[in-house]
């Protein structure tokens, strides 16, 4: 995974609720075992006529909007626990999803894949998806170490949280088994001084 530090960007608004896993990537787009490829597919139905052309009132292809942070309706990523939903965001180009609620599988499979899953307020999220819309240019700080997220414009910072772990994880670029990895010199003075007994 890529490290996240501080993410400044632009937003893409979505404001829908109760988005679920197969509106991100249908179940039709599955047969792939490895994440790559699923970007060009996020959002199909919403964002593609029958023929493959594009629908122009679909927001992913409105010029306008270019950002790596989508802000979406309440209750995100509902639905299967597919982990390709967070994997078609990902691939994409997002890096941070904001709403006001999140599903707990999804969430999980977010940070699994470097994907932020970051929870605000109904009404900081009803803000931003306006001030979204009336300008496409509205500047996001996105800062994970501090755990805030700015908006400039307004001269305004919020807190988030996110478990430590993950914090760690999405930091430094790993997953489980690279964290592990990068424990080996602990792990193994703890076996050194560790009493063993038979």
């Amino acid at each position: 995974m890529e490290k996240f530090q501080t993410l400044r960007t632009t937003g893409v608004p979505l404001p829908l609720e109760n988005i679920d896993t197969d509106q991100i990537i249908p179940a039709r787009f599955l047969k792939a075992t490895t994440r790559e490829g699923f970007g060009d597919n996020l959002f199909c139905d919403w964002r593609y006529h029958a023929d493959g052309s594009p629908k122009a009132d679909f927001v992913l292809n409105d010029p306008r909007y270019t950002g790596s942070v989508l802000v979406a309706g309440k209750n995100f990523g509902c639905g299967s626990s597919r982990e390709h939903a967070a994997w078609a965001l990902y691939d994409a180009g997002f890096r941070t999803v904001i709403s006001s609620y999140f599903a707990d599988i999804f969430r999980g499979n977010a940070l699994n894949t470097g994907l932020l899953p970051l929870q605000v307020s109904d009404e900081m999220l009803a803000r931003l998806l306006a001030a979204i819309e009336e300008n496409p240019q509205l500047e996001l700080v996105v800062d994970l170490p501090s755990q805030t997220l700015a908006v400039p414009a307004w001269g305004e910072t919020l807190s988030f949280a996110i478990d430590g772990y993950k914090k760690e994880c999405l930091i430094n670029g790993y997953d489980d088994i690279d964290f592990l990895v990068n424990q080996k010199s602990a792990i193994e003075a703890f076996e050194k001084q560790r009493a063993w007994t038979w």
